[in-house]
């Protein structure tokens, strides 16, 4: 079982930064891939970006604005989000896949485990 805590959300002007983190516990975090969604109110849970070792996928929405990391060694993940819009505004949760096939990581019905949510508000 592994378990994941999301932190690092929070308001932010519109053109801002936030970075998230999710610490994983329970696993061999170097085998899960790992995976950003976001969930705005009155919206579907949609990809953000997601990391399988080296190999890093964006949703076209973030990409180039949003960058994911990852630090086995303290068994989290990353995601350094800049110029931050209000279309940005959600919940945002982090996912975790064991032998994850790249491909798949959009799709949130392929994760095994969940966080709780961190929410990220951009707003002036």
């Amino acid at each position: 079982q592994v378990h994941l805590v999301e932190s690092g959300g929070g308001l932010v002007q519109p053109g801002g930064s936030l970075r998230l983190s999710c610490a994983a516990s329970g696993g061999t975090f170097s085998t899960y891939a790992m995976g950003w969604f976001r969930q705005a109110p009155g919206k579907e849970r949609e990809f953000v970006a997601a990391i399988r070792r080296s190999d890093t996928h964006y949703a076209d929405s973030v990409k180039g604005r949003f960058t994911i990391s990852r630090d086995n060694a303290k068994n989290t993940v990353y995601l350094q989000m800049n110029s931050l819009e209000p279309g940005d505004t959600a919940v945002y949760y982090c996912a975790a896949k064991r032998g994850a096939i790249l491909s798949a990581l959009r799709n949130q019905n392929y994760y095994d485990y969940w966080g709780q949510g961190t929410q990220v508000t951009v707003s002036s």
